[in-house]
């Protein structure tokens, strides 16, 4: 089975467990307690190139994350200026993580937080909002143009952003009029599944490690950008470290989403932000956190 239709798979026995706990009705109810929505996108808007910094616990590429880090990261992206908002993934099969962190996470960063998450039914939309997201992600590649604007659709009405996925020219061509937002994903599923079957075949004793370059990751994809709607804000995701920071910033892209290298950096989540900062904002301070937006 492709590792997409895998993916597709899980994340449908995840909808039905959860349904089997609340309802629409009560993801509805908790919605009307669910704090106030922060503007995702004002705040990639604001004070010019920046982070989008990931919470994960592991991820299919590059395995378990480092449990320090992981504890350390609300925390630390709290106080950088460069971390514009944060994104939680919420997928247990492939990511260790469930929504709950949502709830969990919100009041320790104070900034906009994004369900990253494969999202495809209206339920996940609701939920994310219920517990306390302001942005969701939609990934083009998984999603019918129908489906991707009704999703789109019922995340407005929630007044949460959409941060929209593409991996290909002709997945640009689904993204809805009134879409603001849209990432340039550099990982390709499929390299995905290649390396972790390369990986395994490694720890059982065959063939020879040469490099730690995750082949998921294919860079070239960022040129992407010439072919995105101007109005667009631009974001770069996956494999993207402080050396290449600031060439993504001159690229055109206005933030960056960063996840495995900073959450499995040995020297630390901190050091490895700080090297982040240098490259962006040399003068920055780590001081003072950057304001929480709130939406209009």
């Amino acid at each position: 089975m492709p590792f997409l239709d895998e993916i597709i798979e899980s994340t449908e026995s995840e909808i039905a467990a959860a349904k089997k706990e609340r309802s629409i009705g009560d993801l509805k109810r908790m919605i009307r307690d669910a704090p106030e929505v922060n503007s995702f996108a004002a705040a990639l808007l604001s004070g010019g190139f920046g982070l989008i910094a990931e919470i994960k616990k592991r991820s299919p590429s590059a395995g378990e994350m480092r449990q320090e880090n992981f504890d350390k990261a609300p925390a630390v992206y709290a106080k950088s200026p460069v971390v514009k908002a944060v994104s939680v993934l919420t997928n247990s099969s492939h990511f260790g993580m469930s929504v709950d962190q949502l709830s969990r996470i919100r009041p320790l960063v104070r900034k906009p937080i994004l369900r990253k998450d494969f999202i495809i039914k209206e339920y996940q939309v609701y939920e994310a909002r219920a517990f306390g997201a302001d942005a969701i992600l939609l990934m083009a590649s998984m999603l019918s143009r129908g489906n991707l604007h009704k999703l789109f659709d019922l995340a407005q009405e929630l007044e949460m952003d959409v941060l929209f996925e593409v991996h290909e020219k002709e997945e640009i061509s689904k993204l809805p009029a009134g879409a603001k937002i849209c990432g340039v994903n550099s990982r390709k599923f499929m390299a995905t599944r290649r390396w972790r079957l390369a990986k395994l075949l490694l720890w059982l004793g065959f063939g020879k490690s040469s490099s730690e370059t995750d082949p998921s990751v294919e860079l070239h994809t960022f040129s992407l950008i010439k072919e995105l709607p101007k109005h667009l804000l631009k974001v770069a995701e996956s494999g993207v470290r402080p050396a290449k920071a600031s060439e993504i910033a001159q690229f055109g892209y206005d933030a960056v989403l960063v996840g495995t290298s900073l959450l499995k950096a040995p020297e630390g989540v901190e050091h490895i932000l700080s090297e982040f900062e240098r490259a962006i904002a040399p003068d920055c301070s780590r001081i003072s956190p950057a304001p929480a937006i709130a939406s209009a």
